[in-house]
């Protein structure tokens, strides 16, 4: 089975010829092949967003935001279906599959409200019967460039909003698993969403560079790895294009010594091993403040040997990894790590799976006594390994962590205010979570990070969201009356 792109409407194979091979990673068999686009087929892809810009640009917010609405429900209503599809070919369970799709539905829903969030701004006689005014116009034809390990969340990060606004979008999704972004064209069809709005163009690097360089795209939405994202944000400004570029992570989750130890070890756990640790918001250092560390590690150690690692359509905790290239990656982290003297606690290579034997399996793992020197903290892993660190005082905490060349996301448990209200102040991280070990805004909030988490000024969604995808215009406008005003070669002034 061939995998499409979806270009002006429909279905389209492409003219490369080239393919790569999607595995289901619980049983490690190829379940089809998908299409990897040539620079004719990036071009075409575009040219089918340029095509359909003017007219869209030009649809009333009214039937923009009707056609919004009827995909919320279409999505609300069939789901599961989604889901089916992305564990299938990413391996997280089922209900973290539907609980990322809620996530990305969560934009939906804010992009409905486009037309609030775009009103311009009307100053009557701002000089002698001169009027100002101030809109806010779609772009044009953007790009989205998404990874693995949200098929469904991080597109809908930015393709809602950049729709309302009456842009024009190409979504290139990753090739490990595609066919999510196929169903979600299919979706906006059957919602009434024009032909050329949304395309989705399959690919590599080769269909990245295409849209990077080409004039015809205003826009780059990305979401990947740090150097990628540097790259990213590099080339297409070099373009002249307006970019959001979403890098790596390394993030921190500090419990200070009067927290409640079981609800701490409850979150490292959630927040560790979640989609297997496959998500840039996933909690993979913790740091243990004081005398807290030994009793903290035993409670984390006593919940992750209970974990259960299986096929994500059958109930257990914790799925594969996305594929086996990334799965003896990751192995071979812990390999670093423990040769590099941190105390394994727990062996994810030991991992009994739920599942057949050719999945990418590897469980939870669990280092104690990391260093800041050790691969294992330094890298960003993006599997199942928790490394805890450990520190005397609070101050100690925050310096580590603001030495972080990262800074998407970061915890904090504590039931003392001061220290909590302390640590959102001083800590250098663009998503501060207080008691909550992964702290992922609400839509109408800004998603993104500081330092080498982000290239570019502006985060996705929310307000800052709707920025992004539209360019501001001012007007001044003089209606004189019948009388001529004469030549005045002067500067104007304002009278």
């Amino acid at each position: 089975m061939t995998i499409p792109h979806w270009i002006g409407g429909k279905r389209v194979t492409g003219t490369s010829g080239r393919t790569a091979p999607v595995t289901d990673p619980s049983t490690g068999a190829i379940t089809g092949e998908v299409a990897l686009a040539s620079t004719r087929d990036a071009d075409t892809a575009i040219a089918a967003a340029a095509a359909a810009f003017p007219t869209w640009r030009d649809t009333s917010l009214a039937r923009r935001t009707q056609i919004i609405f009827a995909f919320r429900e279409l999505l609300n209503a069939r789901k599961g279906e989604l889901a089916e599809i992305i564990t299938a070919e990413h391996g997280k369970v089922l209900s973290d599959a539907l609980g990322e799709i809620t996530r990305g539905q969560e934009v939906v829903e804010f992009a409905c409200g486009t037309p609030h969030l775009i009103k311009g701004e009307f100053t009557e006689n701002a000089s002698t019967r001169v009027d100002v005014s101030s809109i806010r116009q779609p772009v044009g034809p953007v790009a989205i460039i998404s990874p693995f390990n949200f098929p469904a969340m991080v597109p809908m990060w930015f393709f809602p909003v950049a729709i309302a606004a009456g842009n024009t979008v190409v979504l290139k999704p990753s090739e490990k698993d595609p066919s999510a972004a196929l169903w979600i064209a299919e979706l906006w069809a059957e919602a009434g969403l024009p032909d050329g709005v949304f395309n989705v163009l399959q690919g590599d690097r080769e269909a990245v560079d295409a849209l990077l360089v080409s004039p015809a795209i205003k826009a780059v939405s990305f979401v990947g790895s740090t150097p990628i994202a540097r790259y990213v944000y590099e080339r297409a400004t070099a373009h002249g294009k307006r970019v959001q570029a979403l890098g790596g992570a390394k993030n921190h989750m500090v419990v200070l010594p009067d927290a409640d130890l079981d609800l701490a070890a409850d979150a490292a756990v959630n927040a560790g091993y979640g989609s297997a640790g496959e998500r840039c918001m996933a909690i993979s250092a913790l740091v243990a403040v004081g005398a807290i560390a030994d009793d903290l590690v035993a409670k984390i150690a006593e919940r992750t040997v209970k974990l259960r690692t299986g096929d994500g359509m059958t109930g257990v905790d914790m799925g594969p990894l996305i594929t086996r290239a990334h799965r003896d990656k990751v192995a071979g982290y812990i390999d670093e790590g423990e040769g590099a003297g941190a105390r394994l606690v727990v062996d994810g290579r030991e991992v009994a799976a739920e599942g057949e034997s050719g999945g990418f399996w590897l469980g939870p793992t669990l280092f104690d006594h990391v260093t800041t020197d050790m691969s294992i903290y330094t890298d960003e892993i993006f599997g199942p390994v928790l490394s805890v660190l450990r520190v005397n005082t609070y101050e100690q905490a925050v310096e580590l962590i603001n030495a972080s060349p990262y800074g998407n996301g970061t915890a904090i448990y504590t039931n003392d205010g001061g220290a909590a209200r302390r640590f959102q102040n001083e800590v250098e991280v663009g998503m501060v979570g207080i008691n909550v070990p992964v702290p992922v805004p609400m839509a109408y909030y800004s998603f993104g990070g500081w330092k080498n988490s982000l290239f570019g000024d502006l985060h996705a969604h929310g307000m800052e969201g709707i920025r992004f995808f539209t360019r501001g215009k001012v007007i001044t406008s003089r209606w004189l009356d019948p009388s001529h005003g004469g030549i005045n070669l002067g500067f104007p002034e304002n009278t």
